[in-house]
């Protein structure tokens, strides 16, 4: 006689899907294990250095603009294409260079937070 062996049967759990398991690192994280809230401490501290230093730049750039004016009055009352440079700087060439700033802002927080990902994920 012929006879075929029993064809095999896969035997799954139920639910089907599995969580994939955290890496080291994650886990520790979502655990708040000490390790987990220096890994978070590190990345609060570098977003906050940043956000330091571009405040500085914005602050410097158009905080020192009308202390100039003030101690050169001569350039607070050149012209420029009929308007005068005060306002040029502050009111018209501002808005650029502000969006400039907070683009460049926006890739160096991303880029931070992306580091501490893949820090995490390599754990």
């Amino acid at each position: 006689m012929d006879e075929q062996p029993p064809q095999r049967v896969r035997v799954v759990l139920a639910g089907g899907e599995r969580r994939p398991r955290p890496e080291a690192a994650a886990r520790e994280i979502e655990e708040q294990t000490p390790v987990g809230e220096v890994l978070v401490r590190g990345l609060i501290r570098t977003q906050l250095a940043l956000a330091l230093r571009v405040s500085l730049l914005v602050g410097l750039l158009f905080g020192v603009q009308p202390v100039l004016f003030a101690l050169y009055p001569g350039a607070a009352r050149t012209e420029v294409l009929g308007l005068p440079l005060p306002w040029l700087l502050l009111g018209l060439l501002a808005y650029p260079v502000v969006f400039g700033i907070a683009w460049a802002y926006v890739r160096a927080a991303e880029r931070n937070e992306r580091h501490f990902t893949d820090l995490v994920n390599r754990s």
